[in-house]
């Protein structure tokens, strides 16, 4: 017969249990609402409009390989959208040069993003996905420069470029 469980004791069991869930699960709500978006569709009409590539990236959370971003010699003014929805996204004045092969922006439009905790890959990260049907964009990070210090490192296949 084994010993009872101080209440101390099953509460630690029912954090690291639930810690160890969020690890495993890879993801986190934080900043997103379980996710009630205003473009929604079902995973078969997502692979229909997007292709097997946005996919991957915009639904999945999938990363595309760096450097192969039509979208990283893209210097014209404009505005980069979501390619799940057309909604408007980043401002190329807000673009720059990361030498990380994805796209850079040091802010986004007002509005267009929203973010949650990433545990994906055994560290913390910030998820960038857009406001208006949820898709993964990318990420953010603090090693940005002035003004703002962000980097948003998003992926090309994510988005679609509008000239001026």
């Amino acid at each position: 017969m084994s010993a009872p469980v101080s209440q101390a004791g099953l509460a630690r069991r029912t954090f690291v249990g639930a810690s160890l869930a969020l690890v495993l699960s890879g993801r986190a709500t934080v900043g997103v609402a379980a996710s009630r978006f205003a473009v929604e569709h079902s995973p078969a009409e997502w692979r229909r409009i997007l292709g097997p590539q946005r996919y991957a990236v915009l639904r999945e959370a999938s990363t595309e390989r760096p450097f192969t971003s039509a979208l990283l010699k893209e210097h014209r003014r404009g505005v980069f959208v979501c390619a799940g929805c057309a909604s408007r996204l980043f401002s190329s004045t807000t673009k720059f040069e990361s030498g990380t092969g994805w796209p850079s922006f040091w802010t986004c439009l007002p509005g267009a993003v929203v973010t949650r905790a990433d545990r994906s890959l055994l560290m913390e990260r910030t998820e960038v996905l857009c406001a208006r049907c949820g898709g993964h964009l990318g990420h953010v990070f603090r090693d940005g420069p002035k003004p703002t210090g962000l980097r948003y490192c998003m992926n090309g296949l994510a988005l679609n470029f509008r000239p001026a």
